[in-house]
């Protein structure tokens, strides 16, 4: 048991792990020498989903941008539409009987 060799793994004060490593690896059963320990392969932490996504990202900026869009085309039509409107300022005048 003294003579096998030490698990390199470090702890958390820094010291190296005084465990004995498994038969054919550097790590011992606690550090990752055990068989199918570890992280699985490929990050399945990175995998966005809802809000995060692309697809939503996407679709969020473009409805922003329609927001946009529409809100200039809404304050143009307004501002035109006020001066042609504006019996003050036309010079026609509705001069219907009984409109006073």
């Amino acid at each position: 048991m003294q003579a096998s060799s030490r698990c390199g793994a470090q702890t958390r004060n820094g010291e190296a792990c005084r465990a004995p490593a498994l038969r054919g690896k550097s790590r011992c059963r606690m550090h990752g020498g055990a068989w199918a320990s570890g992280a699985p392969f490929g990050n399945s932490n990175a995998v966005k989903h809802g809000y995060f996504t692309s697809e939503a990202i996407d679709e969020r900026k473009f409805i922003r941008t329609v927001l946009i869009e529409a809100e200039t085309l809404l304050r143009r039509l307004s501002a035109g539409s006020e001066t042609a409107r504006n019996p003050d300022e036309s010079e026609t005048k509705c001069t219907t009987p009984g409109t006073e």
